[in-house]
């Protein structure tokens, strides 16, 4: 199989998971093919002692009040546990949220955890801003660091390690079996950030304890919900993530639990197409003279290339282009502010296709496959390639203007 297919494959397998995940049962009434919205706060009981048995069963999605889920929150939280491979998942309001709650979970003040440095940038800094301030230690480790190396990190106060994988501004694929292997060797917990590789990287399989979703790219697919989820391996730790989101009244509104479960319908074809056109787009790419290195993980010269080939079943729709050094930022500036189809966007995963520059708001511990060059990355999406390959030819006219 060559890349070009590969990249959608692990999409295309998706599509019976995603077309009968969450859906209702008929019975002799019939019933409708979605599951419906509720909304709602208060929940009214027959009885006390109605109300304290469905109280008493918080880790089975009880609804005894709105702010413990919806029926529907809780029907697309079977669907993501269904895909991720995990026993259980808590559906909260962003894919911020998804990143922090699990920190605030299972972190004491005293502890440590252990970041990659390519790790999501408003991570970091609730890492550096409220954790800290909580009396919780914090430190990086280069995302493609070797099994001695990761070693040295760990301490006795190590409690998490906390992975994205790739990085989703400069793209190296990091070695999840082999963190696991680390962090559980030092008694430490494995999150990984699983958003570029949701439904095509399998996280428990390869020894993950947590996986974090931002369901506002792949899931809802349409740039119009904001919603995160965390999924878990195994029930134990289900318990204390459930209880602390129910401590910090963490919920997703029922509207946008109803988008997402549609937009998880199709999301195996839109990302298969979006797959395939944005590694034709990194091909293009490659051969422009405008162009140092594209980070795409599918690309042989991506950092990391050789665990996504082995680790993943496809690939994302988001990438990384690193200019020649003979370009500045005022010039890549200029060029993106020419182009015509992409927007000028700070999310992905949606349908449209957008750019964002990487150079400058990054923070990083460790070098960058980016070095010091003028980058920007690009999230692919269901525009014709060849619209989106003469966008880019008449926005790099403009690298040569001054």
């Amino acid at each position: 199989m060559n890349e070009h297919n590969r990249v959608a494959e692990g999409w295309l397998q998706l599509g019976t998971t995603l077309s009968h995940a969450a859906r209702p049962t008929p019975d002799e009434r019939g019933c409708y093919v979605n599951p419906p919205v509720t909304r709602g706060s208060t929940v009214v009981f027959p009885s006390l002692e109605a109300m304290q048995r469905q109280g008493a069963t918080r880790y089975e999605h009880e609804s005894i009040y709105g702010a413990m889920g919806s029926p529907i929150q809780h029907e697309l939280e079977k669907a993501i546990a269904v895909i991720e491979g995990g026993t259980d998942c808590q559906i909260v309001s962003s894919g911020l949220a998804a990143c922090t709650l699990p920190l605030l979970a299972f972190l004491s003040a005293g502890d440590h955890c252990l970041f990659s440095d390519s790790v999501y940038g408003p991570t970091r800094r609730f890492a550096e801003n409220v954790l800290r301030r909580f009396g919780v230690e914090i430190s990086y480790f280069p995302p493609m660091a070797e099994e001695k190396e990761l070693e040295a990190f760990m301490t006795p106060k190590t409690r998490v390690v906390f992975t994205e994988s790739p990085g989703s501004h400069t793209f190296e694929v990091q070695d999840i079996p082999m963190l696991a292997r680390v962090a559980h060797r030092n008694n430490a917990k494995l999150f990984v950030d699983n958003t570029w590789g949701f439904g095509i990287f399998a996280p428990f399989a390869h020894g993950a304890d947590l996986s974090i979703q931002a369901l506002t790219k792949y899931p809802a697919g349409h740039s119009d919900v904001i919603a995160g989820a965390i999924t878990v391996a195994e029930r134990k730790t289900w318990e204390q993530l459930r209880d602390t989101a129910i401590q910090t009244g963490q919920v997703a509104g029922p509207d946008d639990c109803w988008l997402t479960l549609r937009g998880l319908r199709t999301m195996g074809v839109r990302l298969a197409q979006q797959a395939r056109s944005a590694l034709d787009l990194a091909v293009w790419l490659q051969q422009q003279p405008e162009v140092a290195q594209v980070l795409h993980p599918a690309l042989p010269d991506c950092p990391g290339h050789a665990l996504w080939a082995r680790d993943f079943t496809g690939a994302g729709c988001l990438f990384g282009v690193v200019l020649d050094s003979r370009y500045s930022g005022q010039d890549m500036e200029r060029m993106i502010n020419s182009l015509r189809l992409f927007g000028i966007g700070a999310s992905w995963g949606g349908y449209e296709s957008l750019v964002l520059p990487t150079t400058g708001g990054i923070q990083r511990a460790f070098a960058s496959p980016m070095g010091k060059a003028s980058a920007f990355r690009l999230q692919v999406g269901l525009e014709q390639t060849s619209d989106l390959v003469a966008d880019l030819q008449q926005a790099f006219k403009q690298l040569h203007t001054a």
